[in-house]
């Protein structure tokens, strides 16, 4: 295919700014790939996202704060923790219905740990995902490590460790690996012989080889701004930046249901594919419009961004 045919090419990105346990504004397999990084279930900094998300996980959380009974406050954890994981299976069904035949969905996710009822303890949250996944109709394919050295915390300054001193047996693993699960929906995506776009969007065997590896090795970045404090580990442009590549050929439709502060969206545009975004945060919209380009974007651009606000 003719570069200037590429160079030509015109984008089209959409910003909803609502829920997207219910994204109505998608056609039934429309979207080629899922790209996101949602609220982590059982990481503190997330608790009231679900809890003003869902009342019942609001209601719960009050019951677990005032019981007495380690019996059933244990009872009200797990019941918090299922129904995180409920309202995120929202998502991901929605997901599943937009995306095309063989289309692809990406969720970078950790697991949490935590003490809980005098309890120290690990919310697999990964496990979880796919379970729900599983049972939406995904195809679970061999998922990716994201090694993340910003995340360890310091034991005295050296290294990582969660215990005391050097005596066995109750020290902890550390944390220091997130997931990105990899999903297809049903068969392999097909293509027409000798597919243009697909041959266009080709990698190199160095990228194939480094890429198509379980471990990744990225460091995380620190957002500064006052607006996303809370979003301590943000998404690194180089992870939907590499799994778009991947998963997904010029003039593809990528979309990602928890958009945050717009990363997919702006490596979208890049790399020559639609995207929509979700955020329920209407306050990122300003970082957004920011890191997309909107506040410089000239007419005579090579895409367009609209704004959607649901409310």
């Amino acid at each position: 295919m003719k570069t200037e045919f590429i160079q030509e090419l015109k984008t089209k990105h959409r910003i909803i700014i609502g829920d997207s346990r219910n994204m109505e504004e998608i056609d039934d397999e429309s979207v080629h790939l899922m790209i996101t990084s949602p609220p982590y279930p059982m990481i503190e900094m997330w608790d009231d996202i679900f809890r003003q998300l869902d009342e019942r996980i609001e209601k719960t959380w009050e019951k677990m704060e005032v019981e007495n009974s380690k019996k059933r406050k244990e009872k009200y954890i797990r019941e918090i923790y299922e129904l995180m994981h409920e309202n995120l299976a929202q998502v991901w069904k929605e997901t599943y219905r937009v995306l095309v035949k063989g289309g692809i969905a990406c969720i970078n996710i950790g697991d949490a740990t935590r003490s809980f009822n005098g309890i120290f303890r690990l919310f697999p949250n990964h496990s979880k995902v796919i379970e729900h996944c599983e049972r939406i109709g995904f195809v679970t394919l061999p998922y990716i490590l994201w090694k993340k050295p910003t995340t360890k915390p310091k034991y005295k300054g050296k290294g990582a460790f969660l215990g005391s001193g050097f005596l066995p047996p109750n020290a902890y693993i550390t944390i220091d690996c997130e997931f990105i699960l990899i999903f297809r929906k049903g068969e392999l995506r097909k293509f027409k012989p000798h597919d243009e776009l697909r041959y266009a969007s080709r990698y190199t065997k160095n990228e194939r080889d480094s890429w198509f590896t379980q471990i990744w090795d990225i460091v995380g970045i620190k957002q500064t701004l006052p607006e996303v404090e809370r979003r301590v580990a943000a998404f690194p442009e180089e992870i939907p930046y590499r799994l778009i590549r991947m998963f997904s050929i010029i003039g593809d439709t990528i979309l990602d249901p928890f958009l945050g502060t717009g990363t997919t969206t702006k490596i979208a545009i890049n790399l020559k594919r639609n995207s929509i975004g979700y955020e329920i945060d209407e306050s990122l919209l300003p970082v957004i419009k920011e890191k997309v380009g909107i506040t410089q974007k000239l007419l005579n651009s090579d895409y367009s961004v609209k704004i959607v606000k649901r409310f």
